[in-house]
């Protein structure tokens, strides 16, 4: 990101990992505790109630094992003279029993030792390796076991691993074998795609871990968005996990709108879930994160599909019908998509509990819904938003705004212009006083807008994590400016431009940066944030990573960067974070946001770590998937790596 020149020495500022501890660890024993769930539950809280890793013994943590796929991509021109985009591994393993499972950018599975990372299998459903998938990803698989499982005497596929792929296919594995489950669709997959019209191999696929509730598997779909307005169909689907049969399916249509187009197929142009899926089974809900109905940043042709976009919608586990519906952003034309996993929990108010949805979102707000009814817990005002769109388009007069949480994306103007020098600062406040800005929500324009926060967050698909015993919820937010702007279709073309085909304008969308190439803004372009759910209170923010990887050094200094990923967090009191655009790994104190240990990785860990201890007395991992990211700010990679606590007491310095 940095192309920094040598200018005038810069003062070094500390953004150094801790220094090594000296004497030995105080370590308790601690308690098993699994990660049977891509969000370590079912409703995706990241949290663990290990307490082996402690805040006074966190500094201690050593590698303890690394799994290498060679599953991996590096960017590059392809025979033909086109490019060919790099991996990105963002995969969250699951362990179950004293088996850890994951999947790699290219779908291939693998089983292993939890202890000692030793593969125990591995699986390959052989995707296409030289096909230019746009978004070769893979965030992690679902497990599944027959309700009369037993570890001594489970026969075949009894438990089962579920994953999806880029191309497309639903796949059951068995879980002690890795060997497909040849009673799950045809020799053990399924393919989706049926009944979706309009598609290229490339623009459907599978990205993120089915949901599991009771014997049904749950999964929605990544479609390329901001093509065109027809998009393939966003329908979420539910399969009877033992034959793969299809138990229900929900296209998001409005009411009175025809739910197929003239094929047959599920109607197009709907919008689509390709974050994660909660479910609730006491409740027997389903809790999806809606992406905003294409293309993204023009609406005027969208003729009323968006009234589940951007929304969190609760589905009956048994019919796939609407319970209720929540939408965080009406006739959503800026890509601020739900990107994280609905999070469920029990929320103590005044002594009572509340079951809730806690949604984090891309502009930075925070909604907290409950569970049953979909209605707001603390209260939410539709406030007058900015108005005036290009021709063609409309935009909703209000969007909701949480009273009870603060933006966690502060306000932007020209006055917050930064640069490394003065001259790059003016270059920057002259960029940004260019632009429309009226803050949250400014249109689209064809002159140009500020679009803050980007489509990128505000909060992504990484985060949050939630301490369900002190109520406190940790996220990532990011904090650099983009600029959007929208150009005549018929002047697209000359400028190499052909997205939101079928609309009068194509768009373009990129981070605003000063001639040095850092960000206009002030750091840091990313916190970690900790927020009491029941006060509402920022409890305290810190910068999140640095830019020892993205620029030499003596460049390394700018604290909190760029970050694509997410945290984890234990009873114990640690948060771990992964993420930013540096090769580093760290671990936080959960009551004062201090760093309580580094480790240095291969390559940038743009995912969300996870942890578990499998016996009592035994050893509590902490695992990060470091593989970089299709952005190309790090080099692409397949290190899945775990750390924890010495064996025996370090030698004393």
């Amino acid at each position: 990101m940095l192309r920094v020149s040598l200018v005038s020495l810069l003062v070094l500022l500390s953004g150094c990992a801790p220094s090594a501890p000296s004497g030995s660890p105080t370590v308790q024993p601690g308690q098993p505790a699994q990660w049977s769930s891509y969000g370590a539950t079912p409703g995706g809280t990241h949290f663990s109630s290990a307490t082996q890793i402690t805040p006074d013994n966190v500094a201690w943590l050593e590698q303890a094992w690394v799994h290498n796929s060679g599953d991996f991509r590096d960017a590059g021109v392809t025979a033909d003279g086109g490019y060919m985009g790099s991996s990105a591994f963002q995969a969250t393993p699951i362990v179950v029993d004293d088996t850890l499972y994951y999947c790699t950018p290219f779908n291939r599975v693998f089983a292993l030792n939890a202890r000692t990372g030793e593969e125990v299998w591995s699986y390959d459903p052989q995707v296409n390796t030289d096909e230019n998938w746009v978004l070769p990803n893979c965030r992690g698989v679902s497990s599944w076991k027959a309700p009369d499982w037993n570890a001594a005497s489970a026969s075949v596929c009894a438990h089962r691993i579920v994953t999806g792929t880029v191309d497309a296919r639903l796949i059951a594995l068995d879980a002690r074998t890795g060997q497909p489950c040849t009673d799950f669709g045809s020799d053990g997959a399924v393919d989706v795609t049926p009944e979706i019209s309009r598609h290229s191999p490339l623009e459907y696929g599978i990205t993120s871990p089915p949901a599991i509730l009771g014997d049904l598997v749950i999964t929605g779909s990544m479609v390329l968005d901001n093509q065109r307005t027809d998009i393939p169909s966003g329908v979420v689907r539910a399969y009877d996990v033992r034959t793969g049969e299809q138990r229900w399916a929900w296209n998001p249509v409005p009411p009175g709108m025809a739910e197929r187009d003239a094929d047959g197929a599920y109607r197009s142009g709907t919008t689509n879930v390709w974050s994660i899926i909660s479910v609730d089974a006491e409740r027997n809900l389903v809790f999806v994160p809606t992406g905003n109905t294409s293309p993204d940043y023009y609406g005027g042709e969208r003729q009323g599909l968006d009234e589940y976009s951007s929304s969190v919608v609760a589905l009956h586990g048994a019919t796939g019908e609407i319970a209720w519906h929540y939408q965080m952003v009406h006739h959503d034309i800026w890509d601020y998509d739900t990107p994280a996993q609905p999070t469920l929990m029990d929320l103590e108010i005044n002594g009572e509990k509340v079951p809730v949805v806690v949604q984090v979102t891309k502009m930075g707000l925070i909604f907290v819904l409950h569970r049953e009814t979909g209605e707001p817990v603390y209260p939410v005002e539709e406030r007058p938003v900015p108005q005036d769109p290009v021709p063609g388009e409309y935009l909703s007069p209000t969007q909701p705004f949480p009273t009870h949480f603060p933006n966690l994306m502060p306000p932007v103007s020209a006055d917050d212009a930064w640069g490394m020098m003065i001259w790059d600062k003016m270059v920057c406040a002259n960029k940004l006083q260019k632009l429309r800005n009226d803050g949250i929500y400014t249109p689209p324009t064809v002159a140009g807008s500020l679009f803050y926060p980007g489509n990128g967050g505000g909060n992504n698909w990484g985060s949050p994590a939630i301490n369900i015993q002190d109520q406190t919820l940790f996220v990532i937010s990011m904090r650099t400016v983009n600029t959007l702007k929208l150009t005549p279709r018929e002047e697209c073309e000359r400028n190499g431009r052909s997205n939101q085909r079928g609309t009068p304008y194509c768009s373009e969308t990129s981070m605003l940066m000063s001639p040095l190439g850092v960000p206009c803004v002030e750091p840091p372009w990313a916190t970690l944030d900790a927020v009491d759910l029941v006060s509402g209170e920022i409890l305290w923010r810190v910068p999140f990573g640095t830019t020892r990887d993205l620029a030499p050094f003596p460049f390394w200094w700018i604290k909190g960067v760029p970050a694509i990923g997410g945290v984890m967090t234990t009873a114990s009191g640690v948060v771990f974070g992964a993420g930013a655009m540096e090769h580093s790994f760290r671990a936080y104190s959960a009551a004062t946001g201090e760093t309580l240990w580094e480790a240095r990785l291969p390559t940038a860990a743009n995912a969300t770590p996870m942890t578990y201890q499998l016996e009592d007395g035994g050893k509590q991992y902490v695992v990060v998937a470091a593989g970089g990211h299709m952005s190309g700010f790090n080099k692409a990679g397949d290190h899945l790596v775990a750390f924890a606590l010495p064996d025996s007491d370090p030698a004393v310095d």
